[in-house]
């Protein structure tokens, strides 16, 4: 029979127990003053309401601090221009221009040799202050938005980095959402656009979103459901919208089944390409003049609807007049 140690039941092990007693009775008596003092129900009604505008005094100081040196500093840090941005910084999105340049060299390869990419327009795109880009969508995995980031670099003397937005669920992939952070891929929230605005970016929309990319074969350059928030952003900052229609990118890599009940990551479906790799089709980007949709619709046409669903219209139809003409002049998928 195991004896038991000398120390067991000595008054020093008690000590541990006590203290415990001792913390148990301080809260205790916190807790009963706290009963007393709280006051009836009007009392904690003035609490709640003088919390309330404490909360909004912190609220707009902080507002207040970041649209002066928090904004200011972000301008450094995020005007996508090369001589503004360190290539070691990051900005408040995880881009990281180091890594750009570094994506940068494949995909000019692709660029240039295998879609052997030709633009039309390219005068069309500012070369300075925010704008919104809006193109048609679509290929099993988005080789047309790295194709069309890498033209809009290109055309704009290399000063301009694209801002790409992407699906939330992009973000969520594993190395692939760090990836396409350190690139300039943003997730497509209306808090992150209008930041990407306000710093003057050079913004890239699909208002097809998924539905863009999942159409079949027999849809190709028919743009499906046409989001309108670009066109209410644009209204509400007084940006131009660039009209862009890509052709090339419906053939080079087309969906041959999706399957709608595995959403890995929050996808929508999982697409089953056709072929294993894309197929070395001929890209033309076609810009059109950009639209200032204010001129058209007026200052307060952000606040109605029905003007908003008509500006997502009117882009709608630029980007499908792009796709019709330039499906006219094409002699053919490879050339």
């Amino acid at each position: 029979m195991r004896e038991p140690q000398p120390w067991a039941h000595s008054p020093t092990s008690q000590v541990p127990v006590i203290i415990w007693l001792l913390a148990l009775l301080r809260v205790f008596r916190f807790w009963r003053a706290f009963v007393r003092n709280s006051g009836p129900r009007k009392s904690s009604e003035e609490a709640l309401i003088r919390s309330t505008e404490i909360a909004n005094s912190l609220r707009e100081m902080h507002n207040e601090r970041m649209s002066h040196e928090g904004l200011k500093t972000a301008k450094l840090c995020s005007m996508g221009r090369m001589k503004d941005t360190p290539p070691d910084s990051y900005d408040a999105f995880g881009f990281l221009p180091k890594t750009m340049e570094e994506a940068l060299r494949p995909a000019r390869w692709l660029h240039r040799n295998y879609f052997r990419v030709r633009s039309y327009g390219a005068h069309n795109i500012p070369k300075t202050g925010g704008v919104i880009v809006a193109a048609n969508h679509s290929g099993a995995l988005p080789m047309d938005g790295i194709m069309l980031g890498v033209d809009l670099f290109e055309n704009t003397n290399r000063k301009r980095y694209p801002r790409v937005i992407v699906d939330h669920f992009v973000e969520r992939l594993p190395y692939v959402g760090v990836l396409f952070s350190r690139v300039g891929a943003v997730g497509g929230s209306r808090r992150n656009l209008e930041t990407l605005l306000d710093l003057e970016q050079l913004v890239v929309v699909f208002p097809e979103g998924t539905s863009g990319v999942g159409k079949p074969f027999s849809e190709r350059y028919k743009p499906q459901r046409w989001h309108v928030g670009h066109a209410e952003l644009a209204l509400r900052h007084n940006v131009p919208v660039l009209p862009v229609g890509i052709i090339g990118a419906e053939e080079q890599w087309p969906l041959l089944a999706r399957i709608n009940g595995v959403r890995a990551f929050g996808a929508p479906f999982l697409p089953i390409p056709a072929t294993p790799l894309p197929l070395p089709v001929r890209y033309h980007i076609h810009y059109g003049a950009p639209v200032d949709l204010v001129a058209e619709f007026g200052d307060d046409a952000a606040c109605d609807p029905t003007l908003v669903d008509k500006a997502a219209e009117r882009i709608r139809a630029a980007v499908q007049s792009l796709l019709t003409a330039g499906l006219k002049k094409r002699k053919g998928l490879f050339r």
